[in-house]
C-alpha cells in the first residue's frame, strides 16, 4: 500500500508549492480534486481539455513534484433534481473522465448522488426508513427510474474513455451510503462500479469497517483514511442522526477526526490487515476533515500514524515456518 492525500485541503495554495511539502512528510501519491464539492483549485478539467499548453504545464508540475496522480476525484450529485445543478455536476464528471483519459488515469472517485421525490422536485430526498409506504415507493422510483439508468449510461461512457474503476464514496445523504447499497448499484450497473471505502462515514452509522471490507471484497477500489469519534454520552441521549453544525463539536453525537484520534492503533492495524486479506493494494488517501486541528497538524499526525500501521512490502508468497 502507498500513502496518499486528498490534495484539496491545500486548495488555497499553488500545486507546485504544495508538492515538495507533501513529499517531505511521506506522501507517495495524490488524489486531486477535479470538480463537484471538492472544487477545481488544482485541476480544472474543462480548462485543461481546451488548452494543450496548460495541460502540459500541469503534467510538468506533477512530474517535477515527484508525486504521481493516483486518481482524480469529482464528488457531486449527478442526479440532483434541479436541472442546472445536475447538469453542472454531470459535466464536471464527464470532463474529469476525459482528462483521466489524457493523463492515463484509470480510476475516478465520486458520489452516487441522490434524486428528489419527483421530476418536479427542487432538493434531494434521502430515504432512511421504509414506512409510511410513501418512503418505500419513493426509494423504488429513485433507484429504478433515475439512479440505475444514469449509472448504466455513465459506466458505458467511462469505459469508452479508458476508465476501469469508478469508486463511489459510501456517504449518507446519497443513495449509496453503505456496502449493501454499493453492491446493489454494482449488480445493476456493472463492475466498473466499486467502493471508495471511507470508514469515517461508516463508523457513525454503526458499521464496523472490517465487516464492510469483508462484505465488499474485490469491489474496494479506493480508500480514504479518515477517522470518526463517536461521543458515547451525546449518542446515548440523541442517537447518531445529528444535524447540528460540524463546528459544534461539544454537543454533536460524532465528529470527524484525524486518523488515530477517533480509534486506536490496533483498530487501524486491523483495518489495514483486512484490506490486505481482501486483496486491496492501492492508496490510503488521507482526507483531513478534523475541525479541531489545522490542515497541517491534522495531516502530519495522520501521516505519521499511518506510517506505523501500514504494511508496505508485498505479501509473502510462502511461510518459512510451514
Amino acid at each position: 500500500m502507498k500513502l496518499g492525500v486528498c490534495a484539496v485541503l491545500f486548495g488555497d495554495q499553488p500545486l507546485d508549492k504544495v508538492l515538495p511539502y507533501l513529499k517531505s512528510i511521506g506522501i507517495q501519491e495524490l488524489e486531486i480534486g477535479a470538480g463537484g464539492y471538492p472544487g477545481k483549485a488544482h485541476c480544472d478539467p474543462a480548462a485543461l481539455l481546451k488548452d494543450e499548453k496548460a495541460l502540459e504545464t500541469f503534467k510538468e508540475t506533477i512530474a517535477a513534484g515527484g508525486l504521481p496522480i493516483n486518481t482524480l476525484s469529482c464528488h457531486g450529485n449527478p442526479v440532483h433534481p434541479d436541472k442546472a445543478t445536475r447538469e453542472s455536476y454531470r459535466e464536471d464528471f464527464r470532463n474529469t473522465i476525459l482528462l483521466c483519459e489524457k493523463l492515463g488515469i484509470k480510476k475516478i472517485i465520486g458520489f452516487s448522488g441522490c434524486p428528489g421525490d419527483s421530476l418536479d422536485a427542487k432538493y434531494p430526498n434521502w430515504v432512511t426508513c421504509p414506512w409510511p409506504n410513501d418512503f418505500s415507493d419513493l426509494l423504488k422510483w429513485q433507484w429504478e427510474e433515475v439512479l440505475i439508468p444514469y449509472w448504466k449510461e455513465e459506466t458505458q461512457f467511462a469505459e469508452a474513455h479508458g476508465i476501469e474503476k469508478i469508486a463511489l464514496e459510501m456517504h449518507p445523504g446519497f443513495c449509496v451510503y453503505n456496502p449493501e447499497t454499493l453492491l446493489h448499484l454494482r449488480a445493476e450497473a456493472g463492475k466498473l462500479i466499486g467502493a471508495n471505502l471511507d470508514p469515517s462515514h461508516l463508523i457513525w452509522q454503526g458499521i464496523d469497517p472490517v465487516a464492510a471490507i469483508r462484505t465488499l471484497g474485490d469491489a474496494i477500489y479506493h480508500v480514504h483514511a479518515k477517522d470518526t469519534k463517536v461521543d458515547a454520552m451525546n449518542t446515548a441521549a440523541t442517537g447518531v442522526l445529528d444535524t447540528k453544525p460540524y463546528a459544534d463539536e461539544l454537543h454533536r453525537s460524532w465528529v470527524f477526526r484525524s486518523v488515530g484520534y477517533g480509534n486506536d492503533m490496533q483498530y487501524w492495524r486491523d483495518f489495514i490487515s483486512n484490506l490486505r486479506m481482501a486483496g486491496y493494494d492501492d492508496i490510503l488517501s488521507i482526507e483531513h476533515e478534523d475541525s479541531l486541528m489545522t490542515n497541517v497538524e491534522g495531516l502530519e499526525k495522520a501521516a505519521y500514524f499511518l506510517q506505523q500501521a501500514m504494511i508496505r512490502e508485498p505479501k509473502p508468497t510462502g511461510m518459512w515456518w510451514v
